[in-house]
């Protein structure tokens, strides 16, 4: 028989997944389904890529939008004014450090470029110490967004949710 874990919502580990001006409606809803699953914030930076109405933004959410945790940010200075003394980290392709090698903790802040641009070249130079990168074996760019918000945050809430 298979133990199936749920994660204790009580408990939560508040975790915060920071969207750069996405581009890829279907991803950002696939991130806000993860967020709910995970009882995670998302925030949102502006401009986005799609508005918050859109098709298939919702389709890949499913029917957890009214679950989901949800701030929108209209720049990242509005954000950090709000969040200045917060922990977070930069994912970026630009970054040594693994996410692997980060010890998380409750309430950390995950921020992720947008799939076509990134972040901000000088926005990850004053933050290198605190950016890490998904490793990969090829020669493949980047890993998709969804897909690497789901890798870092499980990590997070591996390390602080299952101690």
């Amino acid at each position: 028989m298979q133990r199936k874990f749920l994660l204790n919502d009580k408990a939560g580990c508040d975790f915060h997944i920071v969207l750069y001006q996405p581009d890829i409606p279907p991803n950002t809803g696939n991130i806000a389904r993860l967020c709910v699953a995970t009882n995670s914030t998302l925030h949102l930076i502006k401009p986005l890529g799609f508005s918050l109405d859109d098709r298939k933004l919702k389709r890949a959410g499913l029917d957890y939008w009214i679950n989901l945790k949800l701030e929108v940010h209209n720049s990242l200075d509005e954000f950090f004014q709000k969040y200045r003394n917060r922990r977070f980290f930069l994912a970026t392709t630009k970054a040594k450090k693994p996410y692997f090698d980060v010890s998380f903790e409750k309430g950390d802040f995950l921020i992720f470029g947008s799939e076509t641009k990134g972040l901000p070249e000088d926005f990850i130079r004053s933050n290198y110490e605190t950016s890490i990168n998904i490793p990969t074996f090829s020669t493949v760019r980047s890993l998709n967004l969804a897909d690497s918000v789901a890798i870092i945050l499980y990590e997070a809430i591996r390390q602080v949710c299952f101690k």
